[in-house]
């Protein structure tokens, strides 16, 4: 199997693919965003499987799946989450993905998923699809935009600007003209009054 892993976590990375690579005698070749990952399908792919995870810089969402579907000449690309719901890998699947693998899977249990799909079968954990759908949106939640919801979730789990920038692959300027709008939409005085605004609400 020639394996293409793209993930920005170095540990989680490493580990992965070591373990493909004794384990599953997978050749596996590593990215840490989507532009590097593009970039090794076209000088060496296509691969038999791409594991692109779902919040390295430049995947956008869903919409770098595509871009590495397009790239990959009709051969699997899967995502990798860690946190991701089942409406995520429901959308992923309607796109082109073959599969969907938490990162909270057991290590045979990932090397069985990534020979599945490798095979060219779609693969997506039972457990996920099982999953009750979310709840309808909060009415405070329908005032903001999906990016505005997105920095208000790393307002609430107390992330700086900073670390929301990265999260998102934003500029950090544009973190915090988002949280200024937050502000004023919540009408709240400042980020630390945004957020406990969001959690009495039950937003997060």
């Amino acid at each position: 199997m020639r394996i293409l892993l793209a993930d920005d976590h170095d540990m989680v990375r490493e580990t992965i693919s070591a373990y493909l690579e004794t384990k599953g005698e997978a050749a596996v070749v590593l990215a840490t965003d989507l532009a590097g990952a593009l970039d090794k399908i076209r000088t060496e792919g296509p691969f038999d499987l791409v594991l692109l995870d779902y919040q390295m810089p430049g995947m956008h969402g869903l919409a770098g799946l595509s871009e590495a579907i397009a790239a990959n000449g009709g051969k699997g690309v899967a995502i990798l989450s860690g946190s991701a719901p089942a409406q995520t890998a429901q959308e992923a699947l309607k796109l082109g993905a073959i599969g969907f693998i938490p990162k909270t899977m057991g290590a045979q249990s990932l090397l069985n998923a990534v020979r599945f799909m490798a095979a060219g079968e779609i693969y997506v954990p039972v457990d996920l699809m099982r999953e009750e759908p979310a709840p309808p949106a909060h009415p405070l939640a329908a005032k903001l935009s999906p990016r505005e919801n997105e920095v208000l979730a790393g307002l609430c789990k107390g992330e700086s600007n900073k670390e929301i920038a990265r999260e998102l692959d934003l500029q950090e300027v544009t973190i915090k003209l988002h949280v200024r709008t937050l502000c004023r939409k919540l009408e709240a005085k400042n980020r630390t009054q945004a957020a406990m605004i969001a959690k009495e609400a039950g937003l997060y």
